[in-house]
Parts: structure tokens; C-alpha cells; sequence
């Protein structure tokens, strides 16, 4: 017979994590088997779960429902990241290549949530899913959502982003779209959230088919790397996701940093990059040269930042100084603007890597807690366009980002 740990273990298997129509599951533990819910939870994961269509939540971007899975399921192998879309010849001859059993065209870019640099795919659910883990993939609920409109999601990440409605806003400044969360589901190696194909227009710079995930089956990727990257060329990266799933990004790889969504997207640009030790990266070097600088700043003297965060930050730190509030910023506490590397204990670019994020104050300002800056210099960057961390789920006072575009007057 089998035990309740089995039974709950094979329930959270089959049963994505829904946030309407089935409960949200608690995390796994370190050997795999749920661990106790939050208070106010509702119960056993998979509670009320259905399996027909569902109304769509954002109709603008409402795509038709994929239908059951009639396909096997296929495990993430490798994937390929451009910023341009892979012509369909490109495609055609990974497909031909023996060792490859299945491919599935995605679109795929990086919006920036709190200081992280997140992956997101515009996806056909229908296709798409077979790439999922099993409990994400058998789920009809979920992909009926995400036709729907919705967002899937992991539960961890959506815990931390998600604003009072279920809401996640995917980017920076006026135009960053907001999706609704529909499912707790994970996705595949390095996707942290999916929507579906009709959002494309509304992610800033993404485009549809500028990601292939490839499935090799019993396969080692190795295999074949060289032949894809001939393939491909120089236009793209080419990512093992068993590598990425154990080790993180592989250093031997060229990565890309794209962002996708808001105003800010429009000024970064695009840079490829090799992962150092350390938890650092290389930025390609011309990207640097056209984009960081180092100028001189009220109250902070000489910053290091991206050349579009500049006008406004020195406008800010202008208005403090004119307001009588310089005393309010420390320099000696200030801990940087451009430094090219990952946020601690990931593989997620954080803004920073960007040189579109600055810390103030930094002792009397740690995360998670409620910080010690005046709230007048809180406000007067605000008003010249950026950000605060204090205002996130897990607090980050003492940090500052672009999150729109204005013309200091």
C-alpha cells in the first residue's frame, strides 16, 4: 500500500501548482517530499483541479486553447539564444541531425523584476509543454491558462514578485507589460516563466523563434555542439542545460544578456558575455566602450554607471543636494553602480551587470529589513525616474535602478 508521503509526492508530480481552481502546493524539501504549507495555505496539492478550458484573463492576448497533450514528453537538453530570429533552414538542419529527437522554436528574452535579470518564453503551449517537467507538462489547466493569457510560473519566484492581485510586471518604465499569474508550473532549465505567443509585441525587442530547445533524448549534448554552433555560427549561444541544471552557465559558452520589456530594454542594448570565477563575467568589451562610463556626480564624485542612467542621476542627486539633503547620502557607504557580475549563490544577472543600479547607505540598509533612508531622497528619486528596493516583497533599501526613461528638465 502506499504511504502518505508516496501518495503526496506522486500528486505533486502530476499536479502543477494553480492559483485558481487548484491549491497552492508547498515547496519541495531537500529529498523531494512537500514540505508543511504557510498558514492560510489551502490543502493537498492538485485540490480541485480541472482539466476543461478556461476563460481568458487578458482577451488582447488570448490565444486558442492547445488541447490535451498528445505527444511524449522530451527532457530540455540544449538551447539555443539569439537575439535575432533562427531562419527556418537553421532549424530544418538541427532537426536532420541524428542525435536530435526533438526541437521546439520559443521566444525568449530577459525582463529585469527587482534586480533580477529574469528568463522569460513566449511559447506554444501545445508543443512546448512536452519540454516541461511532468507535473508542468500533464497539467491541462495550466496551458489552458497560459492561452488564456496568464503567466506560469514557478511558486518560489512568483511568491517574491507577485503584487496583492497575482500580478507580475515583466520590465521597467510605461510600456513593461503586466500578466496576471495563472499557474505555479516550473519550466524548463533556465526558463523561470512562460507566456504565450501573443505577448510577443508587447515584450519590447522579443521576437518569436530566437530560442530553439532541443531535446537529444538518450544522447549526450556534447555530441553535438560542434555541429549546432556551425550551424548557427556566431549569431547565437548554444547552452547545455544538463550543465546549466548542475554546474550553471557553462564558461566555455558565450551567453547573452537581452532585455525584453519597458523603456529600459531600448537603451542597454545587447551584450554577449563569458561567465569567470567567482560568480563574475566578462561583458564583450565593446559593449562596454559604447556604453560604460565614468563621470563625475553630486555628492558621490566620480560613478562608474550605463551612460543612459547618468543625466538622470546626476538631475537626482542635484535636487538632494538642493533640497538641503546631502548629508542624508554617505559616501563612504556607497558600494558601486557598474560591477559585471551575478547576484550571489545564481546564475541571474542582476541590474548592476547593466550599470543601471546604484547602493546607498549600505550598513544601515540590508536586505529585508526597513532601512534607514530618508524618505525625502526616496521620494526625490522616485520623481526623477527610479526605483527603490524598499518598496519590494523582500525589502532592499539601500538600492536605487533605472525604471523609466525621463528627459531631466
Amino acid at each position: 500500500m502506499a504511504t502518505r508521503g508516496t501518495r503526496a509526492l506522486a500528486t505533486a508530480l502530476l499536479c502543477a501548482l494553480l492559483l485558481t481552481g487548484c491549491a497552492a502546493s508547498p515547496d519541495p524539501g531537500p529529498d523531494g517530499t512537500p514540505t508543511p504549507g504557510e498558514p492560510g495555505e489551502p490543502g493537498e496539492p492538485g485540490e480541485g483541479t480541472t482539466t476543461g478550458a478556461v476563460d481568458p484573463v487578458a482577451v488582447d492576448n488570448a490565444v486558442e486553447p492547445p488541447g490535451p497533450l498528445r505527444d511524449r514528453l522530451y527532457p530540455a537538453d540544449m538551447l539555443i539564444f539569439s537575439r535575432e530570429q533562427l531562419s527556418a533552414e537553421m532549424v530544418k538542419r538541427i532537426r536532420q541531425l541524428p542525435e536530435v529527437a526533438a526541437v521546439e522554436p520559443i521566444g525568449i528574452g530577459q525582463v529585469t523584476i527587482e534586480n533580477q535579470a529574469l528568463t522569460i518564453a513566449a511559447v506554444d503551449g501545445g508543443s512546448y509543454r512536452r519540454f516541461t517537467p511532468q507535473g508542468s507538462a500533464q497539467t491541462q489547466e495550466v496551458w489552458d491558462r497560459v492561452a488564456g493569457g496568464e503567466l506560469a510560473v514557478s511558486r518560489q519566484l512568483a511568491k517574491r514578485l507577485q503584487d496583492k492581485q497575482g500580478n507580475i510586471t515583466l520590465g521597467n518604465g510605461d510600456r513593461a507589460p503586466v500578466v496576471h499569474v495563472g499557474a505555479y508550473a516550473p519550466q524548463a532549465t533556465t526558463i523561470d516563466m512562460v507566456v504565450n505567443k501573443a505577448w510577443v509585441d508587447d515584450l519590447d525587442n522579443m521576437v518569436f523563434g530566437n530560442g530553439l530547445l532541443i531535446s537529444t533524448d538518450d544522447a549526450a549534448p556534447s555530441v553535438i555542439r560542434k555541429p549546432i554552433q556551425k550551424i548557427v555560427g556566431d549569431q547565437a549561444s548554444v547552452q547545455d542545460l544538463d550543465i546549466a541544471s548542475r554546474l550553471g552557465l557553462d564558461p566555455n559558452v558565450k551567453q547573452t544578456a537581452f532585455l525584453t520589456g519597458g523603456s529600459i530594454a531600448d537603451v542597454v542594448g545587447t551584450f554577449n558575455y563569458q561567465v569567470l570565477g567567482g560568480g563574475r563575467i566578462a561583458p564583450d568589451p565593446a559593449w562596454v566602450s559604447a556604453n560604460i562610463v565614468r563621470e563625475a556626480v553630486p555628492i558621490l564624485g566620480t560613478v562608474e554607471c550605463h551612460r543612459a542612467i547618468m543625466p538622470q542621476l546626476r538631475s537626482a542627486l542635484q535636487d538632494v543636494v538642493d533640497q538641503g539633503l546631502a548629508d542624508e547620502i554617505h559616501p563612504g557607504e556607497y558600494a558601486g553602480c557598474y560591477y559585471p557580475r551575478f547576484i550571489a549563490g545564481s546564475t541571474t544577472l542582476s541590474n548592476h551587470s547593466f550599470g543601471l543600479a546604484l547602493d546607498f547607505n549600505v550598513p544601515g540598509n540590508l536586505r529585508g529589513t526597513v532601512g534607514e533612508m530618508d524618505r525625502s531622497v526616496v521620494s526625490i528619486f522616485k520623481y526623477w525616474g527610479f526605483g527603490w528596493g524598499g518598496d519590494w516583497n523582500y525589502t532592499d533599501p539601500m538600492h536605487f535602478e533605472l525604471a523609466q526613461v525621463t528627459e531631466p528638465r
